[in-house]
């Protein structure tokens, strides 16, 4: 029995515990970039940094906006700014 009022409590983002009905809600609501996603609902922030998720969410906006899956941009992986010494981290030397 299939009922249109029932949520999809799939879980799609294991790490952030986000499900399916959570990304469609956002999709519905005209957010289609998975950039803009990712920085509202945390997917493919947690441990497993996306390799889980990702590719089901783009499957959705894929489905949800009819465009390839090969054309739905990914996020990108931002290092940081400046190499920082695990020693300044732990204070264990003299800062510069």
């Amino acid at each position: 029995m299939c009922d249109a009022n029932r949520k999809d409590l799939i879980i799609m983002c294991r790490c952030e515990d986000i499900t399916v009905d959570e990304v469609r809600a956002y999709i519905e609501q005209g957010v289609t970039d998975l950039e803009q996603l990712k920085r509202l609902l945390r997917v493919g922030m947690g441990p497993c940094q996306g390799r889980t998720c990702t590719p089901l969410i783009v499957n959705e906006l894929a489905r949800a906006t009819g465009q390839p899956v090969k054309e739905i941009p990914l996020t990108v992986f931002r290092q940081p700014t400046t190499p920082v010494k695990l020693g300044v981290l732990a204070g264990g030397t003299d800062h510069e």
